[in-house]
């Protein structure tokens, strides 16, 4: 079992809403509300679910790029959750996100050479020299040519600004990398590549991913173990290929029953499970357990008690009061 890099508990994030001409403000948009995981050093830890359901905030807080409402982050066991920009300067050395949107992530008035150089003058320590000689190693690593420096982003396809974000946060040898949906904004043949990079990298480097996506098939392929998230919550926490095959929580089994089957694939066959409904408002989400309003299993008590994370064995954890049983149907 490997040490844990990261811990979070409770975390809480929520954001005030502004108030416009056509609608008042102060109301609370609960983004993440009371979220607990570890992050296992060396390990890929996936985080899926729908669009809106806080996977990118959880991911910001995880590496204080947002501040927490409540709840703490510890990192290699040091509690992060208060510290000062100064204080905490060390540690964003070994924090790293890989931000979706290639396009907006790099400064497009900045030339390659000084996207890449900007971490090494903002924390120090090498020449101007040295910089430039490890800025040309990086854009090796990541599989560009070494004479782009002077490009600009727009020069580049949407493949290769990723791989430039890819090697911005290689820059200071990190521990652990937040990829917030890396390749979403990407073709499918360049999602295969950048995948592949970031798995290559993982094993040179001895890199700890935290792995950002709505789509349970590339989660499935890069990760160890896989948590779900819905409505700011975390409904199901377990091993990959275990919770592939069997989920514990009804939201899971919706989810996997949407992955397109292809012909011939050795893969699970599901039934397509619809869920009924919309997702509720993060402004005023449901009391009880957060996907009651949807679940095919939903009882009284889903209305009036929210479900802890409860252990199924073998590392497997889900928060529901009817969990699915070997052939998927409620208890």
């Amino acid at each position: 079992m490997s040490e844990t890099l990261l811990e979070a508990r409770d975390l809480v994030k929520h954001f005030t809403v502004r108030g416009t001409a056509f609608r008042g403000g102060g109301e609370v948009v609960h983004a993440v509300d009371g979220v607990s995981l570890d992050v296992r050093s060396g390990e890929t830890l996936g985080v899926v679910g729908e669009s809106g359901c806080g996977k990118s905030t959880l991911g910001r807080l995880l590496v204080r790029l947002h501040e927490p409402t409540s709840g703490s982050v510890r990192f290699g066991g040091s509690d992060i959750t208060t510290l000062s920009r100064r204080r905490l300067r060390p540690y964003r050395r070994e924090m790293q996100m890989i931000f979706q949107d290639p396009y907006a992530s790099l400064n497009p008035r900045k030339r390659v050479g000084q996207i890449l150089g900007d971490p090494f003058e903002i924390h120090g320590g090498l020449s101007r020299e040295k910089t430039r000689l490890r800025v040309r190693e990086l854009l090796e690593t990541v599989g560009l040519s070494p004479d782009h420096v002077n490009r600009y982003p727009h020069e580049f396809s949407g493949g290769q600004r990723q791989r430039i974000g890819v090697a911005r946060a290689l820059a200071l040898n990190p521990k652990l990398i937040v990829a917030d949906e890396p390749v979403s904004a990407l073709d499918v043949s360049i999602q295969a590549q950048v995948i592949n990079l970031l798995d290559d990298l993982q094993s040179d480097f001895d890199l700890t991913y935290v792995f950002i996506a709505h789509d349970l098939g590339v989660v499935h392929h890069v990760s160890d173990r896989i948590a779900v998230m819905y409505l700011g919550v975390i409904v199901e926490v377990g091993p990959s290929d275990e919770l592939f095959l069997a989920p514990v929580h009804p939201y899971t089994e919706a989810l996997l029953s949407a992955i397109p089957a292809i012909e011939g694939e050795e893969e699970v066959r599901r039934e397509r499970i619809v869920l009924e409904g919309e997702v509720p408002s993060p402004v005023a989400p449901p009391a009880g357990c957060r996907f009651h309003t949807r679940c095919p299993y939903a009882t009284d008590v889903c209305k009036i008690e929210r479900p802890p994370l409860v252990d199924h064995g073998g590392g497997r954890f889900a928060a529901c009061h009817h969990p699915l049983d070997a052939k998927g149907a409620g208890t």
